[in-house]
């Protein structure tokens, strides 16, 4: 067998290994033998022999014990034991390696038409795959008794009837076998007959009564005897039958039959009723005496119950349902008696045909519920046998799988096939499959039967998650609540189970800060952990993994950008006047026109669109009449040509307000003074102030102006370098500045840098006057003043008289900020070498000089 010589190589070869680390070749030798030996044993049928009406449960064998196998790799190894036939007769302890029946076995239920009853199992193991055959006897016990057809025979006899003459008998049946069944016949003590027992060629015993002695029906009408049939058990069983015999006159023909043996050739499928031969026997005498009866006599209660005969015309027909596959041949014996009481026989043997009435049988042996995924090709997935009862080319059969599956048969040994993979699987694509398995024989008329065998793929973590976006773009207002949630990431895994379970996850980058920013594991929502500025932090970008629950886990990333919308929570800020002066003062001169420019009121907001959009407006004046303010240029000149009647002092405020909902909004204040000229505006301005020395001021404000312009030049180095670091850091992480310490620029109009201031001075005049320089860069003077009739040279006249070439507005000391701003007429702007005169036919003011 395959199994056995597989297992004989194994265990040759372990005993040569053995042998090898021994290193005694004596007992390598001994171990050679010694294994041979095995192998021949474990490559002949296991035999065992058990009685017939054992108790359930009975011990059968030890299979472990006799195939030398450890009871631990019984279970192992998965041990099974199959029967033949549907119904399993027998079991297998996986522990014990006994094997026992799991019922009380009759021989006679099991085998009724045999005289030995063997019964096949076949053991199976696994790891690797081993068939070993085994066959139990089942020994017949005498518990059946004879038994005669009827238990009262009636036998019309011929007073004239000669002694000599013979009478066929009954026979009784014992379903026991052997040594067990029907021996003997005993007839009990009577005058007149004696009982002969014969044996026919085929080995059945028939039975004969003898007359001894003549019969006087006017002496004794009838007769009984008591016949009794002994069996051979121990102790022996025995059946008793009445005889009656009845004492006829004469009658001196007996029936003739025209054969002895009829022979017929039946199928197994014949239906009812249908003829299958008929007997005749023929008797000459007249009357009753001549008149023949047919009755079926020794033959078995299976033979009556399949076929009967008519007792006037002879015909025997089909009365059951025939099957080869049960008795391939049935004899019966058919006696012809006559009204005379006389009687002959004639022997019918019916051969039975086979017929493809019987569909294949599929029975599974082994099944793996479940497969994983990445099983590779030719991964066994069931084991199953075919049986068909059929003969010849009926009991041929064939496999096949139904649809295109990526599955395959492979046959083995006995009938035995073997579910295969023949591609590989995906669960993803297929999660179960059911597979049909159809077996047809070679008859001429096919039968077919079908077996479904469902097998389910299990998963394996050969998928990662995948988002639903490549980037998710979210947007929040800033100064948000904090944990407030602004949307969802998705991802999916076509996996199942745990493999399937997607968790997310921020991924942290060295060096940089924690986000702001949360992510839930299990779900993926959102959300924003402390508020927001978005003057700080316009916008970032995290990056988000979504791991599954797999061994090895696999992943997928995606690009979170979270947007900051701006709120109007910055209201605007005023650049000049700087709020930390009470009120700002000008110089306005009595001829000044309409559209004079007096000064320009300077506001940055820091929050963006709108919301830093400014418009500036006139709140209060003290003549709102006489000056006007740019909607969005904040520039404040006269809306008509000033007067004498005009008052000297003008206070101004100047709201400036944003576009926000709701608005926010800050006032400039602005002291305006209307002169006639520079030294008396100047006096009037300053003749409040204590009397000093007129080179005593004049040194004082020197002083103060060279320093105050030597901080405002490293205070500018200082934020210029601060401002290009910050723009360094603004495209890494794109945020803003803080508002308002550095004033950035804005498209609302507003002035972009912080004004520096420097001091001129006019020939001829003891007293100073401030005006604006450009920005970003400040101008220096070179000297401290000059006397009177000297010129004074400055640092920033070549810089002046580059700012005159580039156009009207430098003359006009004001930047272009907005389209409000106008042409304006050419003046000198504190020049250094020449004298700084009044020019009257200017609308600038002189002593003002707005860049």
């Amino acid at each position: 067998m395959p199994g056995a010589a597989e297992d004989c190589g194994w265990l040759l070869w372990r005993a040569m290994a053995c042998g090898r680390r021994s290193g005694d070749r004596k007992r390598q030798v001994i171990l050679f033998i010694l294994c041979v030996c095995v192998c021949q044993s474990g490559a002949e049928t296991l035999r065992y022999s058990l009685p017939e009406e054992m108790e359930r449960d009975s011990f059968v064998a030890n299979i472990a014990k006799d195939l030398g196998v450890p009871l631990s790799q019984l279970a192992a190894r998965k041990a099974r034991v199959v029967s033949e036939g549907s119904e399993q007769l027998f079991r297998l302890n996986q522990n014990t390696g006994v094997l026992t029946a799991k019922e009380s076995l009759d021989r006679e239920e099991i085998c009724p038409q045999s005289d030995t009853c063997t019964l096949v199992f076949k053991i199976f193991f696994e790891n690797p795959l081993q068939l070993i055959r085994g066959e139990v006897e089942i020994r017949d016990v005498n518990d059946n008794s004879p038994v005669f057809p009827e238990k009262e025979m009636v036998l019309e006899i011929l007073e004239t009837a000669s002694p000599g003459s013979r009478f066929p008998l009954e026979s009784a049946q014992d379903k026991d076998m052997g040594i067990n069944g029907l021996q003997n016949y005993s007839l009990a003590p009577n005058p007149h007959f004696s009982l002969n027992i014969g044996t026919a060629k085929d080995g059945v015993k028939y039975l004969e009564l003898v007359l001894q002695h003549q019969l006087d029906r006017e002496e004794q009408g009838e007769l009984s005897l008591l016949l009794t049939a002994t069996d051979g058990g121990s102790p022996p069983r025995s059946g008793t039958a009445q005889v009656r015999i009845v004492v006829l006159d004469a009658n001196d023909n007996v029936p003739v039959f025209e054969r002895e043996t009829y022979e017929v050739r039946l199928a197994e499928n014949s239906p009812l009723e249908q003829l299958v031969v008929r007997v005749a026997a023929a008797d000459p005498d007249e009357g009753s005496n001549g008149k023949v009866r047919y009755a079926f006599t020794q033959t078995s209660e299976r033979s009556r119950q399949l076929f009967q005969v008519n007792p006037t015309t002879g015909e025997i027909r089909v009365a059951g349902k025939l099957d080869f596959e049960e008795a391939k041949s049935h004899k019966m014996v058919v006696k012809a008696t006559d009204g005379g009481g006389l009687s002959a026989h004639c022997k019918v043997q019916v051969e039975v045909l086979d017929v493809n009435d019987n569909a294949p049988e599929i029975a599974l042996t082994s099944l793996s519920a479940s497969i994983p995924e990445d099983a590779p090709p030719r991964t066994v997935v069931a084991l199953f046998s075919v049986r068909d009862r059929d003969s010849g080319d009926n009991g041929r059969t064939e496999c096949s799988i139904d649809g295109d599956l990526p599955f395959s048969l492979t046959p083995t040994f006995d009938n035995y096939y073997e579910l295969r993979t023949n591609a590989a699987l995906d669960r993803e694509r297929t999660a179960e499959y059911n597979i049909t398995i159809t077996a047809t024989d070679w008859g001429r008329k096919r039968l077919s039967s079908q077996e479904s065998i469902f097998v389910q793929i299990s998963d394996v973590n050969d998928n990662p998650p995948e988002f639903t976006q490549e980037i998710y773009t979210m947007s929040v207002t800033e100064n948000n609540s904090p944990m407030l949630r602004i949307g969802s990431m998705k991802a999916t895994d076509a996996d199942a189970g745990i493999n399937a379970r997607v968790n997310y996850a921020l991924v942290r980058q060295e060096g940089k800060e924690q986000p702001e920013v949360s992510v839930n594991a299990e779900n993926g929502d959102v959300y924003i952990l402390r508020p927001l500025d978005y003057e700080k932090v316009r916008s970032f970008e995290v990056t988000v993994t979504a791991a599954d629950g797999g061994s090895p886990p696999l992943s997928a990333q995606a690009v979170l950008r979270i947007l900051v919308r701006d709120e109007n929570d910055n209201a605007p800020v005023l650049l000049h006047p700087g709020p930390e002066s009470s009120a700002a003062g000008e110089l306005v001169p009595r001829w000044a026109p309409s559209g004079y420019l007096v000064a320009k009121v300077v506001a940055v907001d820091a929050d963006a669109g709108q919301n830093a959009w400014l418009s500036y407006e006139l709140a209060k004046a003290t003549e709102p009449g006489l000056f006007r303010v740019g909607l969005h240029s904040g520039e404040v000149r006269t809306a008509r040509a000033v007067t004498e009647r005009d008052a000297a002092r003008q206070r101004l405020i100047v709201l400036v307000r944003d576009r926000g909902q709701p608005s926010r909004s800050a006032t400039a204040t602005l002291a305006v003074a209307l002169v006639d000229g520079f030294s008396e505006a100047h006096l009037r301005v300053s003749e409040e102030a204590p009397a000093a020395e007129p080179d005593g001021p004049l040194t004082l404000y020197l002083i103060a102006s060279l320093v105050c312009v030597s901080a405002l030049f490293l205070a500018t180095a200082v934020a210029a370098l601060v401002v290009k670091v910050r723009r360094a850091r603004r495209r890494e992480t794109e945020t803003l500045p803080t508002f308002p310490t550095i004033a950035t620029e804005s498209s609302a109009g507003s002035l972009p840098r912080s004004y520096l201031y420097d001091v001129c001075f006019a020939a001829g005049t003891v007293n100073s006057e401030f005006r604006f320089l450009r920005p970003l860069f400040p101008c220096f003077p070179a000297g401290l003043p000059p006397g009177p009739g000297e010129q004074r040279s400055s640092v920033c006249s070549q810089d002046a008289a580059n700012l005159g070439a580039e156009g009207d507005w430098t003359a006009q000391g004001s930047a272009p900020l907005s389209e409000d701003t106008g042409p304006r007429a050419a003046g000198a702007v504190c020049p250094a070498n020449r004298e700084l005169e009044p020019n009257v036919n200017s609308e600038q003011n002189p002593w003002l000089a707005h860049q």
